[in-house]
C-alpha cells in the first residue's frame, strides 16, 4: 500500500516540479529590478527536481523564447550564449546538490547552492563582457588584467542583485515545491 503511494506521489510531483520551473522561469517578464529575476533559483530547482535532460531543456527553451521580450526589445547579445551557459552551469549545480546521498533541499544546501549560481554567472558573463570589450577594442575596458578587473568592479552591485534575486527565488521556489508536494500527499493518503 505505502509503494503504492510513493509512487503515485512521485509521478504528482514531476508535472509540480516542471509547472514550478516554468512559470518561476516566465517570472523574468514581470517587471522587477535588474538582474533580480527568478531565472537564477529557476534553473537551480529544475536541477534538483526534474530528471534528466529535460532539467536543461526546460530553462534553456524558455530563456530562448523569452529573451525578445526580457531584454526590453534588445533581443539577442553577443553574449546571450555565455548566459545559457552559465544558467545550464547552474542546472548541472542543482544536480550535484541534490544527488542520491545528500542531504536533499535544506535551507542551508539551498543557500550555498544559489551563491553558487550567484558566482559563477558573476564571474563567467562578467569575463565575457570583458573579452568582447577588449578584442574589439571598444575602449571600456582595456584588453589587460587592470581592464578586468576594472570589469569585475564595476559589476560588484550588479551581482550584489544577482546573488538577492538568486536567494529570494531559490528560496520561495524550493519552499513552494515543499508545500505543494506535501499538500498533495496529504490529499494522497486521505483519497
Amino acid at each position: 500500500m505505502m509503494e503504492g503511494l510513493t509512487m503515485q506521489n512521485q509521478k504528482q510531483q514531476r508535472p509540480l516540479a516542471i509547472g514550478l520551473t516554468v512559470l518561476s522561469a516566465l517570472g523574468r517578464l514581470l517587471p522587477h529590478a535588474p538582474n533580480v529575476t527568478p531565472l537564477g533559483g529557476s534553473c537551480l530547482f529544475a536541477g534538483s527536481r526534474i530528471a534528466g535532460l529535460w532539467a536543461y531543456l526546460i530553462p534553456l527553451v524558455v530563456m530562448i523564447a523569452t529573451d525578445p521580450l526580457a531584454w526590453y526589445g534588445h533581443g539577442y547579445t553577443l553574449t546571450s550564449p555565455v548566459i545559457y551557459a552559465s544558467f545550464l552551469i547552474s542546472v548541472w549545480i542543482g544536480r550535484r546538490m541534490m544527488r542520491p546521498g545528500s542531504n536533499g533541499a535544506t535551507p542551508v544546501r539551498v543557500g550555498a547552492a544559489a551563491f553558487l549560481c550567484s558566482l559563477q554567472f558573476f564571474l563567467l558573463t562578467n569575463f565575457a563582457i570583458w573579452a568582447m570589450a577588449a578584442t574589439r577594442h571598444s575602449g571600456i575596458y582595456s584588453a589587460d588584467l587592470a581592464g578586468l578587473i576594472n570589469c569585475y568592479t564595476l559589476a560588484l552591485p550588479f551581482w550584489g542583485r544577482t546573488l538577492a534575486g538568486d536567494l529570494l527565488f531559490s528560496a520561495a521556489i524550493f519552499g513552494m515545491y515543499e508545500l505543494l508536494s506535501r499538500r498533495n500527499a496529504a490529499v494522497a493518503v486521505t483519497a
